[in-house]
């Protein structure tokens, strides 16, 4: 018997799959809107140097 022949091999691997797929997806949507908080801060002069 192979790894492949075990009845729960195949959706555990597809939960490893989907989860793998959930940790990007909020990664990338925190990024994101970190980037577009900097963006937004940056524009308002947040970071600029007080004169």
């Amino acid at each position: 018997m192979t790894d492949e022949d075990e009845p729960g091999s195949a959706p555990r691997r597809m939960s490893a799959w989907l989860i793998l797929a959930v940790v990007a997806a909020a990664l990338l949507v925190c990024c994101c809107s970190a980037a577009v908080g900097l963006l937004i801060s940056w524009s308002a002069g947040l970071f600029h140097t007080p004169t």
